[in-house]
């Protein structure tokens, strides 16, 4: 008897109506000498069992986020004609890279209520939950690692970036900067209709120094001693030869 109940139970349960197949070009960036940044496909389908729903169309967000890390951040004011660093916080978590593209206005695509439970937008994404007492205006540490950030090309909202067709399809490119952080890069997917969210999907992008960068990052991590010695012998060496060829070109 019990065994019937759990399976009526499960016929009961609503199908999900719509979710994502997602694709990448590449889920591994590799970091060397000469990268200048990377460029990810996503491309994506909308599998459904029932038919495509009449009324608002659907839409798309995607959002990549890399390694999260605290943040120190200080403030400078001029006292006695020079800048000082006056107060602190530690903003607890903040990306190190965060871009969101989507497929129309982002408060048109996503409501302030699903923003807050998903922390979508880039002000969300970070997180601080407090400063000192008599610290003013502890917001204002949060927003200047945005503002800071954003100006570096490593926060970024990109909207109407999402091409979706016949509310099936989909499809965007996000840019990646040169100066990424190793790690893994959280990638999600929201389908929206009205602002509500009706399905997430979560993946991941892996982003990882190779060959000559990777030994010199292990290098200078576990053994630093050896890794100062060489910094300096290669130093002293640039300079003997620098040195060496000027000298060759003034007796020429």
């Amino acid at each position: 008897m019990a065994r019937l109940l759990v399976i009526l139970f499960l016929i009961a349960l609503p199908a999900r109506a719509e979710e994502v197949v997602l694709g990448l070009s590449q889920d591994e960036v590799a970091i060397t000498a000469n990268f200048d940044g990377s460029h990810i496909l996503v491309f994506g389908a909308v599998k459904r069992e029932v038919p495509i729903p009449t009324g608002p169309p659907l839409q798309v967000v995607v959002a990549v986020s890399g390694p999260s890390k605290p943040v120190l951040v200080r403030r400078k004011e001029r006292r006695f004609g020079i800048w000082v660093n006056t107060d602190s916080v530690l903003v607890d978590s903040a990306p190190s890279f965060y871009a969101v593209a989507t497929s129309g206005p982002f408060d048109e695509v996503l409501t302030d209520v699903e923003d807050l439970r998903h922390r979508v937008s880039i002000e969300r994404a970070i997180r601080s939950v407090g400063a000192a007492m008599h610290i003013r205006g502890a917001q204002n540490f949060a927003d200047a690692v945005v503002r800071i950030r954003e100006r570096s090309g490593l926060y970024k909202i990109v909207e109407d970036s999402v091409a979706v067709d016949q509310q099936t399809l989909f499809r965007t490119a996000i840019d990646m900067p040169a100066n990424l952080t190793e790690g893994e890069y959280s990638t999600r997917i929201f389908l929206t209709r009205e602002g509500r969210v009706v399905s997430v999907y979560e993946t991941t992008i892996d982003v990882r120094k190779v060959g000559l960068e990777r030994w010199l990052y292990n290098m200078s991590q576990n053994q630093p001693m050896i890794y100062g010695l060489m910094s300096l012998a290669i130093a002293i060496a640039a300079g003997w030869g620098a040195s060496a060829a000027f000298r060759m070109l003034r007796q020429g």
